[in-house]
């Protein structure tokens, strides 16, 4: 798949698109929504697409290969599955596969870098670069020296060189947030009890998607989207039509809750700089939402 049909899928706004989801209001929840479009837009933005096709990736190649780079050009395929989590293994180790022939290890990490540079610039031409500069110098203090453990991809991320370019650091530090979030959502979930298809279906279903339409992005076919709608509703987390129930919902939101703590270093690190940072970041990221760099799917972009 090519960034223009990527972008005609997700990008492009159709006018269906629904409210946003209700999703707590903690401020590290608030600081992952006001970092999302910014970090994301190294796959997203049509810069980083023209990157990965100079390259001779499609998206899904750049975008896998892209974020595994972060775990070393010796990676094992096996790894990177275990980091991402919430895809199918089968798909992700065949995308892997075939890209890294394609595009070295350093080829790929300087393109992604070109690629969210250029496509931040590209939608934030109204916000100064020394404002760009100053809010990634405090999102990455933030992250300079918080426990690494067990956050492959994070650690992986805080161990490369930090970008000259303003808009490149800024989206590098974004990325790291979501890395590092990400890293201990998937052990949320783990601890919970959930496999990787009944974790995808139970945000999908928190996010009011039918169950399906998000997770088979994924790679999960049917047979194992409808055995995990199953397992979960022999939990009592999900009715006879599909939706979340209350304990569903409640045992969705204590994930939340366990993630958001699992942030605690970085959000004591950032202190009373806190809600004036995210209301910056948030300036940034309605700005790449406006320029159609991110999904217009707001369940897509809470969603992650």
């Amino acid at each position: 798949m090519q960034w223009s049909e990527v972008a005609a899928a997700y990008l492009t706004p159709t006018g269906d698109e629904g409210p946003a989801p209700v999703v707590p209001g903690s401020d590290a929840r608030r600081l992952r929504d006001a970092v999302e479009p910014i970090a994301t837009i190294g796959w997203w933005a049509q810069a980083a697409g023209d990157e990965f096709a100079s390259a001779g990736l499609d998206f899904f190649g750049g975008y896998v290969w892209g974020r595994a780079a972060s775990l070393g050009a010796q990676a094992e395929t096996s790894t990177v599955v275990s980091a991402f989590g919430v895809f199918d293994a089968g798909l992700v180790g065949a995308v892997l596969d075939a890209a890294k022939p394609v595009a070295s290890h350093e080829a790929i990490l300087a393109s992604r870098e070109r690629g969210a540079a250029a496509g931040l610039a590209a939608a934030t031409p109204s916000i100064d670069s020394e404002h760009i500069a100053s809010t990634a110098a405090r999102l990455r203090a933030a992250m300079g020296d918080v426990d690494g453990t067990a956050r492959p991809l994070f650690s992986g991320l805080r161990a490369l060189a930090v970008p000259e370019d303003p808009h490149a650091a800024l989206w590098r530090a974004a990325e790291m947030f979501r890395e590092h979030r990400g890293d201990g959502h998937l052990a949320a979930c783990v601890a919970a009890g959930l496999d990787q298809v009944e974790m995808n279906v139970l945000t999908e279903l928190w996010l009011d998607y039918p169950a399906g339409e998000y997770s088979g992005t994924r790679g999960f076919p049917h047979e194992r989207v409808a055995a995990a709608v199953a397992s979960l509703a022999a939990s009592g987390w999900v009715d006879e039509q599909g939706a979340l129930t209350a304990d569903g919902r409640e045992a969705r939101e204590q994930i939340e809750h366990a993630t958001d703590v699992s942030q605690q270093q970085v959000m004591a690190a950032l202190g009373d700089d806190a809600e004036s940072l995210i209301n910056d970041l948030s300036t940034v990221g309605d700005a790449v939402i406006a320029a159609h760099a991110a999904p217009a799917d707001p369940r897509k972009r809470a969603a992650g």
